[in-house]
């Protein structure tokens, strides 16, 4: 695996958040899968203190975008193709058979509080950085399976999710792919408005596989 990729350092302002700025070196391959994340050499490219290195390390290891390796430090994140798509199909299985659940469950607040999940992820596809932007996503379905009425349902998917990366890097490489999420998450909503579980079923699907 690679040590961590030494250009020209960039011009960062001091209020930009050191987490953005190491994830967004990984989004675009300047930092690749298996790069190890020397902390000194961090704190030279992006001209911050090491405390503001290890924190931005530490919430990436979290969002399981970075992995931490007791006694040997960081490294980006390495995909594994065969457990992502395991984990993929058991998402669309637990995700799709509480869709009549949603469906039912739904109220007129419930509604509400999704649109306005749906409507601050656009804003952050806008105007946050890409942490926020996860965190975004992370929030609405997180939502959307708590009207499925099963808090340990919601818990396991969860914790099946940090089984590979919580963020789908792959995808969202693309401006158009992260605007096509936001409008799956209305259309979603929409489905539920309308009561329509099997459509609600379908987009849940697409939206998981990312297609």
């Amino acid at each position: 695996m690679a040590d961590v990729l030494m250009g020209p350092t960039p011009e960062i302002e001091s209020s930009k958040d050191v987490t953005d700025l190491v994830l967004q070196d990984i989004l675009a391959g300047v930092l690749l899968p298996g790069t190890w994340l020397k902390q000194i050499d961090l704190e030279r490219r992006y001209k911050c203190t090491r405390p503001e290195v290890r924190r931005a390390l530490d919430r990436l290891a979290q969002k399981r975008l970075v992995e931490h390796v007791p006694n040997r430090g960081y490294h980006v994140y390495e995909p594994d193709g065969r457990r992502a798509r395991e984990v993929s199909e058991i998402r669309i299985i637990l995700e799709t058979a509480v869709a009549g659940t949603i469906v039912k469950n739904a109220s007129a607040d419930d509604l509400d509080t999704l649109r306005k999940l749906a409507v601050h992820f656009d804003r952050m596809v806008l105007d946050g950085t890409m942490l926020e932007l996860y965190e975004a996503n992370l929030a609405f379905h997180r939502q959307l399976l708590v009207l499925g009425g099963n808090q340990e349902l919601v818990d396991l998917i969860a914790e099946i999710r940090q089984r590979t990366s919580s963020a789908p890097v792959a995808q969202w490489r693309t401006r158009a792919r992260i605007e096509q999420s936001g409008r799956e998450h209305h259309l979603m909503i929409d489905a539920i408005q309308h009561k329509d579980a099997e459509e609600l079923k379908r987009l849940v699907r697409r939206h998981i596989i990312q297609n």
